[in-house]
C-alpha cells in the first residue's frame, strides 16, 4: 500500500510542476486571434467584405452522419466486445454493461447540459456558459461557427460520441472488482466534472485552445484524459483477489478490435467535420499507423516472448489508434508510420514492463495504451504536424518548436486536472456506496453477483 501511494504521490507532484509551468506559459502566450484584436488597424480603409452565410451542404452532412454513426459502433459493441472479451468468463455481462451504460449516460446528460458547457461562450478559459442547455434555442436549421456546413443537430450528436466512450474507456482499469452502483455514479460526475472542462479548454475555445495545443480528434480530450483516470482509479481500487489476465473469449477481442478499427475512421476522419481533403489525410494516417503498430507491437512481442499472439496483435492496433487520433489531420504520411512504430513499441513495454514493475492492476491496460498512447500521440503531434496537410498545424520539423512545448503543457495539465478530479470523485463514491464489491462476490464472479446472469450457460 505505501508503494502504491509513494507512486501517487510522485506522479501527482511531477504533474502539478507541468500544470504550474503551464499557467506559466499560458500567460506569457498572446494567442494570435488576441494579438490580431490588439495589432494595428489594416492598411486600407475600405471596409471587409461581409462574411457568406453559412449554409449546410449535403454532402458534408451525408458524411457526418455516418461519421457519428461509426463512431457509436466504437462503443456499442466495438469496445463492449473488447473488453467483455478480455473479461474473465464469470465477467463479461458486467464489463459489457459498464460500456453500455456509459453510453446511455453521457448520451442523456450532454443533450441536457453537456453540449452547453463544453462548446458555449467561453468563461474564463475553463468552461463555457449554459446558454443552450436542453439544446435551447437549436433548431433544425441551426448550424454552429465550429462545423460551418452540417446540422448542428449532427455536430451534437457527433460530439456526444466522444463523450461516451471516454467514460466508457476508463472501465477497462476497474473491471473484475467495482461495484455496479459505483460505476453508474462515477460515469455521471466523471463527465460532468472532467471530461466536459477538458474539452472544452481544447475544442471549446478554453485556455488549450487559446494557447493553440493541436488535437485532431482526442489525444488529450479522449485518450490522456481517460488513461490518468484509469490509473488513478487502479491505485485508489487496489488489486483484484484474483490478478491474473484470463481473457474469457479473445474471438470477441479480435472482434471488437476490428469494429473499433472500423468505426475509427469516422473518430479521425470525421472530425475534419467536412467531406474534403483533410478527412482524407485523417483517413489514411489512420489506417497506416494502425497497421504499423499492429505488426511493430507483434514483432517486439515475438522478441520478447517469443510468441506472437493474437491480443498482441489486437493491443498493437489499438495502440496505434489510440496514437494517431491527435495527429490524423495534421500529419503526413511519413509521420503516420512513426506515430504508429512507437505506438507498437511504447505501450507495449509499459504493459510488459512498467506494470510489473510498479504493481498496479490495471485489469485491460487502459492507461498503458490510452494513456501512453494518447500522451505519445499528442506530444508527437508538435514534432510531425505538417502545414501542408493542414495550415492550422505547423510542428518542430517544419520550424515551429514552440508546437512542442504547447503540446507538452497540454499534456500535462490534462494529466493533472484528471489525476485531482478523478481521486476526488472516488473519494466521493467511496463514502456514498461504496468501491469494490465483497471478497466473495468477487470470487464468484460481477455477471452473477451484480446482475443475476452469466453470460455463457453451457
Amino acid at each position: 500500500m505505501n508503494k502504491i501511494i509513494s507512486i501517487f504521490c510522485l506522479i501527482w507532484c511531477l504533474l502539478s510542476a507541468g500544470l504550474v509551468f503551464a499557467e506559466e506559459q499560458v500567460q506569457k502566450t498572446v494567442p494570435p486571434s488576441i494579438a490580431a484584436e490588439q495589432g494595428a488597424p489594416p492598411a486600407q480603409s475600405a471596409p471587409a467584405p461581409a462574411a457568406a452565410p453559412l449554409k449546410i451542404d449535403t454532402g458534408d452532412t451525408a458524411w457526418m452522419i455516418v461519421a457519428t454513426a461509426l463512431v457509436m459502433l466504437m462503443s456499442i459493441p466495438g469496445l463492449a466486445l473488447f473488453y467483455g472479451g478480455l473479461a474473465k468468463r464469470k465477467d463479461a455481462l458486467n464489463t459489457m454493461a459498464m460500456t453500455f451504460a456509459a453510453f446511455a449516460i453521457a448520451s442523456i446528460l450532454w443533450v441536457v447540459f453537456g453540449y452547453s458547457l463544453t462548446f458555449g461562450t467561453d468563461i474564463g478559459g475553463f468552461i463555457g456558459d449554459a446558454g443552450k442547455l436542453m439544446l435551447s434555442g437549436i433548431g433544425p436549421n441551426s448550424i454552429s461557427d465550429l462545423a460551418k456546413t452540417i446540422p448542428e443537430y449532427i455536430f451534437i450528436v457527433y460530439q456526444l460520441t466522444f463523450a461516451a466512450i471516454t467514460v466508457a474507456l476508463a472501465s477497462g482499469a476497474y473491471i473484475e472488482r467495482m461495484k455496479f452502483s459505483a460505476w453508474i455514479i462515477f460515469s455521471v460526475l466523471w463527465m460532468t466534472l472532467v471530461y466536459v472542462p477538458v474539452a472544452h479548454w481544447v475544442w471549446g475555445g478554453g485556455f488549450l485552445a487559446k494557447l493553440g495545443a493541436l488535437d485532431f480528434a482526442g489525444g488529450t480530450v479522449v485518450h490522456v484524459n481517460a488513461g490518468i483516470a484509469a490509473l488513478v482509479g487502479a491505485l485508489i481500487l487496489g488489486r483484484r483477489h484474483e490478478k491474473a489476465l484470463l481473457p474469457g473469449n479473445l474471438t470477441l477481442v479480435v472482434t471488437g478490435a476490428g469494429l473499433l478499427w472500423f468505426g475509427w475512421f469516422g473518430f479521425n476522419a470525421g472530425s475534419a467535420l467536412a467531406a474534403n481533403g483533410i478527412a482524407g489525410a485523417a483517413f489514411i494516417n489512420t489506417n497506416t499507423a494502425t497497421a504499423v503498430a499492429a505488426v511493430s507491437w507483434m514483432a517486439v512481442e515475438w522478441l520478447h516472448s517469443k510468441k506472437p499472439t493474437v491480443l498482441g496483435l489486437a493491443s498493437g492496433a489499438v495502440g496505434g489508434l489510440v496514437a494517431i487520433t491527435p495527429a490524423a489531420g495534421f500529419v503526413n504520411i511519413g509521420g503516420a508510420m512513426i506515430i504508429g512504430l512507437a505506438a507498437g513499441i511504447v505501450p507495449f513495454f509499459a504493459v510488459a514492463w512498467l506494470k510489473p514493475k510498479l504493481g498496479y492492476d490495471d485489469t485491460l491496460d487502459a492507461f498503458g495504451i490510452h494513456g501512453i498512447g494518447g500522451t505519445l500521440g499528442a506530444v508527437l503531434t508538435g514534432v510531425f504536424a505538417d502545414p501542408s496537410i493542414n495550415e492550422a498545424g505547423k510542428g518542430l520539423l517544419y520550424g515551429n518548436p514552440g508546437q512542442l512545448t504547447t503540446q507538452l503543457i497540454a499534456v500535462g495539465a490534462t494529466m493533472a486536472y484528471s489525476a485531482v478530479m478523478t481521486a476526488i470523485i472516488f473519494m466521493i463514491i467511496k463514502v456514498v456506496v461504496g468501491l469494490r464489491v465483497g471478497a466473495e462476490e468477487e470470487i464468484i464472479g460481477l455477471d452473477e453477483s451484480e446482475h443475476g446472469e452469466r453470460a455463457y450457460n453451457l
